[in-house]
């Protein structure tokens, strides 16, 4: 076909398009951190709902419950400690207690979702300790007692902790533990009685039900703000020349990329939320289990960005290492049917395949909204801490997943579906061993129970 001057499809809008949905999947963790960071920090919901000024904790007053709606896959193990530091102008210290056995981790992330640093029982032992959390450009002497920690590739820095429960009478204690998890600027710190001034003036992300190009206008914001890393500068050309990127405007490009980008951001939107749900870069085992990416926690040098923007960013926001944590998933039965909420399955562990961890695992259900389905018992998760688990006469565990309890004998080991759901399970493993690092252990896949 002759191409005519003037007719048809704009060669620009094209392009933009094409260029665009590259650039939609490289700069959404970007998009998702700025929106995350502005309702945390300014939008006070309800009490589960993070809700902090800068550079100050935010503690959950309980484990993750059904109220919880704002997706991510919580874990129903741990309380959470949330932050958002800002490290434009100085660093920010972070003080631990003495933990004693007790496990806890911070998880210490830049805007891209990638994981820079960690402090807990793996990285940095149980001991009270002084961390320094630095930006990409600070230069300087730290107190002294204060170690620093490897530099945040962005100003701003989110840290996601995890401190253990051990049941529901445990949480006094934990939450004894992490109301001890403190931040202090470096220009407060040692200073007595100072007080870290109550922030909360952060921008807010263009809201998309008013304007197409929202997404595009928030990233461009957020990456003049928290720049991508340096290798990606030959990327960042690229999409320079249809305004994405750090210093870019979308509207002062014309028309045909505009309507181009628009098109590019619900494509690029359609394919992260697709690759939530497949197996991409998942390594799928018999029964219906697939091991998170190798690559979670750390995809950008790894240049993983379809794994960064939708498996890890958009689900989740940020993944821990494979060294700190391994999550297996499952979405289908042995017969490779989905689960379903109204179906009743079993999942029965021989005494030699529980899995080798050095903290603790726990199996999760979740609606494929990301949330926990609500159930009259109040369960969303069974694991090596539950002390209504009872082992089976040979050793092994079996686990009952279904809508309605399989009687008082067998109610102890019973993980809630609800009815009129299709759901999916998450297996949680805390410092993994070997087996699982290797990606050589698997589970067993869930059958369907006799009805």
């Amino acid at each position: 076909m002759n191409y005519v001057p003037g007719k048809g499809v704009d060669w620009r809008e094209e392009y933009a398009y094409a260029i665009g949905i590259q650039a939609y999947v490289f700069g959404y963790p970007w998009v998702h951190g700025a929106t995350i960071r502005y309702q945390w920090i300014t939008q006070n919901i309800n009490d589960d709902t993070a809700y902090m000024p800068v550079d100050h904790f935010w503690h959950a007053p309980r484990l993750v419950t059904a109220r919880w709606r704002d997706g991510g896959t919580p874990n129903n193990d741990t309380l959470y400690s949330l932050a958002w530091v800002d490290l434009s102008k100085e660093p920010v210290i972070l003080h631990v207690p003495d933990t004693g056995e007790r496990y806890y981790t911070i998880q210490l992330t830049g805007m891209d979702s990638d994981n820079f640093a960690y402090v807990g029982q793996r990285s940095t032992g149980n001991k009270a300790g002084n961390y320094a959390i630095v930006g990409p450009d600070w230069k300087g002497v730290l107190p002294k007692g204060v170690t620093a920690l490897p530099p945040s590739p962005t100003p701003w820095a989110l840290l996601w902790g995890r401190t253990l429960v051990n049941g529901t009478e445990d949480i006094p204690a934990a939450k004894a533990v992490m109301h001890q998890y403190q931040l202090t600027p470096l220009s407060l710190w040692g200073k007595t009685n100072a007080r870290v001034p109550e922030r909360r003036d952060v921008w807010a992300p263009v809201d998309p039900a008013t304007d197409p190009l929202a997404h595009w206008k928030t990233m461009n914001r957020a990456m003049t703000e928290n720049p991508p890393a340096e290798r990606d500068a030959t990327l960042l050309k690229v999409f320079a020349t249809i305004g994405i990127g750090p210093g870019m405007d979308v509207d002062k490009m014309d028309e045909p990329t505009r309507r181009g980008l628009i098109r590019a951001a619900r494509e690029g939107w359609r394919i992260l939320n697709a690759t939530a749900s497949t197996a991409y870069h998942m390594k799928t085992l018999p029964g219906g289990w697939r091991y998170s990416p190798t690559t979670f926690g750390r995809t950008t040098p790894a240049d993983d960005f379809l794994v960064r923007g939708g498996l890890q960013s958009l689900i989740g926001l940020v993944a821990n290492d494979p060294a700190e944590s391994i999550y297996l998933s499952a979405r289908t039965d042995t017969q490779g049917r989905m689960l379903d909420g109204d179906r009743r399955y079993v999942m029965h562990f021989a005494a030699d395949q529980l899995p080798d961890t050095k903290a603790f695992w726990s199996i999760t259900l979740y609606a494929y909204d990301r949330n926990f389905i609500d159930n009259p018992i109040d369960r969303y998760s069974l694991g090596d801490r539950s002390p209504s688990l009872k082992k089976d006469a040979d050793g092994g565990l079996t686990i009952y997943i279904q809508p309605d309890s399989p009687g008082a004998d067998k109610e102890g080991n019973w993980l809630p579906s609800g009815k009129g759901n299709y759901f999916y399970l998450l297996l949680r493993t805390y410092i993994p061993g070997k087996s699982l690092l290797d990606q050589a252990y698997v589970p067993p896949g869930l059958t369907e129970a006799a009805q």
